[in-house]
């Protein structure tokens, strides 16, 4: 009865935090249908299936599906919870069970919410400044986005906020039972996320900290017993909730260890305007551009502003920095994100996609600002017009919420150029996840199938595939395209920028194409394509192969008479090389399959796909594709269609990869002895402008990763302007992209080599977890 009673009081002298809640949870369930899936949510969930499978002891199975997990590192903590809700429901539709994700892992956010609210009204005893402190948690707008889609990221946030809270209770009351607590905290904190040993770390330093002040013998023996009971509870927590550490800890750990440092993901960031490689790491000032252009400005403001305070009050109270004080605690909020700031440049950390595997290190920017706001609410006037401000600048953040909904992911503050949306999707990435692609596909679709409300939908999926599994399961039946080009459904072409759309398809059926200029474009493949493969049979193919290559105005079109799903299956290179080589672009204009969207102006206003990956110094344009991405097929036989450049052109050289190809090539190579020997056979070509890479007995794990290839010039001014910051020419590929397997299976992939001089050649395959296999050394010519 009294605990009722006390909870009723708190809850009473509390009010604004239930009602923040309430207000929130509406919002919340308002948005919940907007947000698209994230392209890291299938691994995220496999993670947690896993999990559970290994948990429920499905023996082999479970344990090689643990163990070869992309993320088998990430958060199953969180994703195990997720996926156990999901079997207790019931396995339903996708639809319901993305949706439930997108729910729980909202409210799981707004958790934290409620834990920065405790924490601030813990340090300075206002119920405002509390209630600031949660507004200030839950209105970034880019993390408020990643709320709903990104069970990764922003678990991982939440639970530092929540250790953060338990470090300051455990301090503050000073006992074995707080410590012991506060150790279960952090082993769930670095369970969701390596980085989490760096508050163990910290923890431990305070509690060191303590010891010259203690008063005698006993309570040093305290300070030394909670200290290693924190340690001890942090360590058993982290072990008994990550399953994939329960065989070999110590090796498992030091991988983990290792994906933290160097993170195996080998992409491109688009960062002021030029294509930086992320395994290079982030320049030095990476993060605070993307924390600056991508945070409301109140919030930096406040924080620098607690920062300066906090310095202020340790320049005159030294002692008190060292002793067990609110002000100790507040420097340790501006020590975690410089230290961890500096670290991942330093250490050359993978950071990609803005600054999303580093939204922990808002926790301690946002308790600054509150700092800040406190530091500056002296007096009555002051406090009224500190309060003031404040609230107007989160009503400013919370009404651009809701005019860009749902595209949050995609905020710039207006310290970033926004002259026209092209301007910033040429800087800046916009949209790191893809999940923007469902409200445009879900408007595309009702756009296209508005007057056919029975009939096929045929759309190319690029990015927008995962989303469609967000569809309502009779639309879903109806929509046909890339993704199921086996079972005899066509794909959509490109259009290029400026061309007029084609007539619409026959009744009873629609089409929908997803890309750049072709959005909302409501086209007939068949139509379109029939009349580019007469326009070609009109002429003599340019080259005969598996299929004619044909050049067609400003296109190449492609013909195979009877071609089989493996034909569609197959990916076709075409390189142009240009008359003037200076026509070439300066860098790669995007990701291949990416998506730039942006949302700044209450809708979708554009989205950018590239396809292909632009070579300066290799002397030539190059552009890959699967055929079915850039075709159709008619009546048993298929037409692919690519563009060609505005520039005058020299040569063309195209084709497709076939293991006769492949064949061609060991043979090529057979008679002369390797360059290097390892995973694979390294040759150079007799006319030496092009790398061979052969192996007999290729399986499929060696088709499936990626090499690398680092070429050191003997002029380092060759080099691009996206190389010349790591001194190397790198190209990473798939042996699919240059070669294929040999019908008895072995592998042969052929990759060219640019113009300028080499002085020294390095090359690999990765795997998941690292690098796999490297060779180092210098062609014949530099010898």
């Amino acid at each position: 009865m009294n605990v009722a009673a006390a909870g009723g009081r708190l809850a009473v002298s509390h009010w604004p935090l239930p009602a923040a809640c309430a207000l929130f949870l509406l919002a919340g369930a308002l948005a919940l249908d907007g947000y698209g899936i994230g392209a890291d949510e299938p691994s995220q969930r496999a993670v947690g299936n896993a999990a559970i499978d290994y948990l429920l002891g499905d023996g082999e199975r479970a344990f090689d599906q643990l163990h070869s997990a992309h993320d088998r590192y990430y958060g199953a903590v969180f994703e195990a919870p997720l996926a156990l809700v999901e079997r207790i429901l019931g396995r339903g539709d996708s639809r319901e069970t993305y949706l439930a994700r997108h729910l729980i892992t909202h409210l799981f956010f707004l958790t934290g919410g409620v834990f920065c609210y405790l924490l601030v009204y813990r340090l300075f005893g206002s119920r405002a400044l509390a209630l600031a402190g949660m507004a200030l948690f839950l209105l970034h707008p880019r993390i408020y986005a990643h709320s709903f889609f990104n069970s990764k990221d922003v678990p991982f946030l939440v639970a530092f906020v929540i250790a953060l809270y338990l470090v300051h209770r455990a301090f503050r009351r000073d006992t074995l039972a707080a410590f012991l607590l506060c150790g279960v905290g952090v082993g769930l904190l670095a369970n969701l996320r390596v980085a989490g040993i760096a508050l163990v770390a910290a923890v431990l330093v305070l509690r060191a900290l303590d010891l010259p002040f203690a008063s005698g013998r006993g309570e040093r023996r305290r300070i030394l017993l909670t200290a290693g009971g924190f340690l001890l509870a942090a360590t058993l927590t982290l072990l008994a909730s990550l399953p994939v550490l329960w065989t070999d800890p110590p090796a498992r750990y030091a991988a983990a260890l290792e994906v933290l440092g160097s993170h195996p993901w080998t992409g491109f960031n688009l960062f002021r305007g030029e294509w930086l490689y992320a395994r290079d790491g982030p320049p030095f000032d990476y993060l605070p551009v993307w924390v600056g252009i991508t945070t409301p400005p109140a919030t930096l403001l406040l924080a620098l502003a607690g920062a300066v305070a906090l310095a202020w009050h340790g320049a005159r109270r030294p002692r008190d920095l060292l002793r067990n004080t609110p002000l100790r605690f507040g420097v340790l909020l501006i020590a975690l994100p410089v230290v961890m700031a500096v670290a991942v440049v330093a250490l050359e950390n993978n950071v990609y996609n803005g600054w999303r595997q580093l939204y922990f290190l808002y926790a301690p920017m946002l308790l600054l600002a509150v700092f800040g706001l406190h530091g500056l609410a002296r007096g009555r006037w002051m406090r009224a017009g500190a309060y003031a401000l404040a609230v107007t600048a989160l009503a400013v953040t919370a009404v651009s919420m809701v005019r860009i909904h749902p595209h949050q992911n995609s905020y710039f503050t207006a310290l970033v150029d926004r002259t026209t949306p092209e301007r910033l999707a040429s800087r800046y990435e916009m949209d790191d996840v893809g999940q923007s692609a469902w409200s445009a596909f879900a408007g595309a679709l009702a756009r296209a199938g508005g007057d056919r409300p029975d009939g096929p939908i045929f759309a190319t999926l690029p990015y927008a595939s995962f989303s469609r599994w967000l569809l309502p399961p009779d639309e879903r039946e109806r929509l046909t395209g890339a993704h199921d080009f086996r079972s005899g459904g066509r794909n959509l072409y490109e259009l290029r920028d400026g061309q007029p759309c084609p007539a619409p398809l026959p009744p009873g059926a629609a089409a929908v194409s997803l890309y750049a200029s072709a959005i909302y474009c409501i086209v007939d493949p068949v139509a379109y394509f029939g009349a580019l493969r007469r326009e070609a049979l009109a002429a003599e193919p340019l080259h005969r192969s598996l299929f004619d290559a044909h050049r067609v105005g400003s296109l190449m079109v492609y013909l195979r008479d009877e071609c089989s799903p493996d034909d569609l299956d197959a990916r076709v290179f075409l390189h142009v090389h240009p008359v003037d080589p200076s026509d070439l672009p300066r860098h790669p204009p995007g990701l291949s399959g990416w998506l730039a969207v942006l949302a700044y102006d209450w809708q979708l206003v554009g989205w950018r796909e590239t396809l292909g990956y632009h070579q300066r110094g290799y002397g030539f344009e190059r552009l890959d594709f699967r055929f079915w991405r850039r075709g159709v097929r008619i009546d048993g036989d298929c037409v692919a269609a690519a563009p060609l450049p505005a520039y005058p052109i020299a040569r063309i050289h195209t084709g497709q990869h076939t293991p006769e190809a492949a064949e061609a090539a060991r043979r090529a190579v057979a008679a002369s002895a390797p360059l290097a020997r390892s995973r694979f056979d390294v040759h150079l070509d007799p006319d030496a402008r092009a790398l061979t890479y052969v192996r007999d007995g290729c399986s499929r794990e060696d088709i499936a990763t990626r090499f690398f290839l680092h070429l050191v010039p003997a002029d380092a001014r060759v080099l691009s302007d996206r190389s010349a910051a790591h001194g190397f020419d790198n190209h990473d590929f798939e042996l699919a992209e240059w070669g294929a397997r040999t019908d008895d299976g072995g592998c042969a992939a052929v990759v060219p080599l640019p113009a300028w001089p080499i002085a020294s050649v390095r090359t690999g395959q990765f795997d998941d977890a690292g690098q796999r296999w490297a060779v180092e050394f210098a062609p014949p010519e530099a010898r």
